[in-house]
């Protein structure tokens, strides 16, 4: 004979479910509306970066441009010019010799006091500049552009010409080597770990360790490069190669696990089949278990990858955090990466590089997204229900 339920207790409970609900709601609104201010506040501070104020005057091209380079431009609007342009007008010269005797109106780059005068932005023009800044205005003189040299330029110490090109180039070093060396060691050991391994005491001391590794502060990884890479072998501190090595390090614990996650996931019968008709242990690794549980691997990689171009700390003890103006040349060349360009950007005292900080920033977030996205559509495309 059944209890009779006690319509208070029920009642308690229900409330208890509701509150529960309740905070769960507010947890996730919270966290929504905490996503979209960062966003909005990132994209509000970086968003004018991908513009860049022009200034047209006249450039005559004569032989007194390779002594002083200035002598080219309109003298009264040297003070609103980027030195830059100065620096870039002997070179056009040497390459182009036809252009010497000539007298052309071209629209050239325009400081970064006055670009962020234009945007609206604090500045610090002086009243005189600022009342030819006006001037130039209304005369149609000062446009805003496309900043394609954001995506062209490496680093420089004028804002105006910053850009990420360099740390672009040294961030895809850094993740093809990270995935040449993580890659096929992360998946043989977790193949070997899960198919082939003993059951027994070292073993399970292996596995705690991984997962022990994946889990600890990315620093350490950071000084681990340093000892093994740089102290012991001997490579070139601040490489792609070095960095792309450590970063390898870091990622091939969450390689393993993912990966004998997937191996896992795979139904035992798919191996008792294999092996009924006559399939060597190996075989049935190779031909059955490794293609169906390569979409789990994949997304595994990619979301290791995807935290890995994320990650400063290691680069910091390396010493890929560094001014490097150029695109490195190959993998013993200094470079620097994303997240580090945006970290020495933060730190300048210039106004101008707080827009590009966050333009940066912008930049890393499309990446890490659509590497993220990447994975998801791998899963919901391969993976299978057993």
């Amino acid at each position: 004979m059944s209890m009779p339920i006690d319509p208070r207790s029920l009642r308690k409970r229900k409330n208890k479910e509701s509150q529960f609900k309740a905070l769960s709601y507010i947890a996730i609104a919270v966290a929504g509306i905490f996503l979209v201010v960062f966003f909005a506040d990132i994209i509000r501070q970086g968003y004018t970066a991908f513009m860049q104020t022009e200034i047209r005057t006249t450039v005559a091209f004569s032989q007194s441009i390779f002594d002083d380079p200035r002598s080219a431009l309109d003298r009264k609007l040297i003070p609103l010019v980027s030195r830059g342009v100065t620096r870039i007008l002997p070179m056009q010269l040497r390459e182009n010799p036809q252009l010497l005797g000539t007298t052309s109106e071209v629209w050239v780059l325009a400081n970064a006091e006055v670009d962020q005068y234009i945007k609206g932005k604090p500045n610090r023009l002086k009243p005189k500049e600022i009342a030819l800044v006006d001037e130039l205005v209304a005369e149609g003189s000062i446009k805003k552009a496309f900043n394609i040299g954001f995506f062209t330029n490496g680093d420089s110490k004028l804002a105006e010409m910053a850009g990420i090109l360099s740390a672009a180039v040294g961030t895809l070093y850094l993740l093809g080597i990270t995935f040449l060396f993580s890659f096929p060691a992360g998946v043989m050991a977790a193949i070997y770990l899960e198919e082939f391994a003993p059951d027994n005491r070292l073993m399970h001391i292996v596995e705690v360790n991984i997962n022990n590794l994946a889990a600890i502060p990315s620093i350490l990884f950071g000084l681990l490069g340093l000892a093994i890479f740089i102290n012991f072998m001997g490579l070139p501190r601040s490489s792609a190669l070095v960095g792309g090595l450590t970063l390898a390090l870091m990622t091939l614990p969450v390689i393993i696990i993912s990966t004998r996650a997937a191996i896992r996931a795979i139904p035992d019968s798919i191996r008792e089949g294999a092996l009924a008709l006559g399939a060597t242990h190996w075989q049935v690794v190779w031909d059955h278990i490794l293609p169906l549980s390569l979409p789990g691997i994949l997304t595994g990689t990619i979301i290791g990858l995807a935290r890995a171009i994320g990650e400063t700390a290691p680069l910091l003890i390396i010493g890929m955090v560094a001014y490097i103006q150029d695109m490195p040349r190959g993998l013993t060349s200094a470079a620097t990466v994303l997240p580090a360009q945006i970290y020495v950007w933060s730190s300048e005292s210039i106004r101008a590089f707080t827009e590009r900080t966050s333009a940066g920033i912008i930049v890393l977030l499309i990446l890490l997204l659509s590497m993220n996205a990447m994975a998801i559509l791998l899963r919901n495309k391969y993976e299978r229900k057993w």
